[in-house]
């Protein structure tokens, strides 16, 4: 039995469910709060914010609160917490953040963002920080 479609795309029950209870959960860390980031990445956001600046992010991104973050060539960042995708292609969940920080080409190979050689310590950190960028 097939499953229904929309625009070609299947349908099936429980589809996307995971990912809007990630993005409600992310929702509830609107304002800040760092513990909850904490546990849904298992990183830090300071750590993340001077990895942030450590990996060279600020040349290609606008991110919020990292000084001299105001590259144009990739997308700006803030907000990444309410997004439905990241770069498009990956639901917005912490693990797929933090697989698409490790090695964006492996998951998207037409992307232009890098593989930064970044280990998962420190994706788990950047992600941290991504994730309290609600505005």
């Amino acid at each position: 039995m097939s499953s229904p479609s929309r625009n070609g795309v299947a349908v099936r029950p429980g589809n996307g469910i995971a990912t809007v209870f990630v993005l409600c959960l992310l929702g509830a860390c609107a304002g800040g709060k760092e513990s909850e980031v904490i546990a849904l990445t298992g990183g830090n956001p300071e750590r993340g914010k001077a990895a942030i600046r450590a990996y060279g992010c600020p040349s290609c991104h606008t991110i919020p609160g990292v000084f001299g973050a105001d590259g144009l060539v990739g997308p700006p960042l803030g907000g990444i917490a309410k997004r439905v995708a990241i770069a498009g292609v990956l639901p917005n969940t912490p693990e797929n953040m933090i697989r698409w920080l490790q090695n964006p080409p492996a998951v998207n190979p037409k992307t232009l963002m890098p593989n930064m050689n970044i280990p998962e310590s420190d994706a788990r950190d950047i992600a941290s920080y991504l994730y309290t960028l609600v505005d």
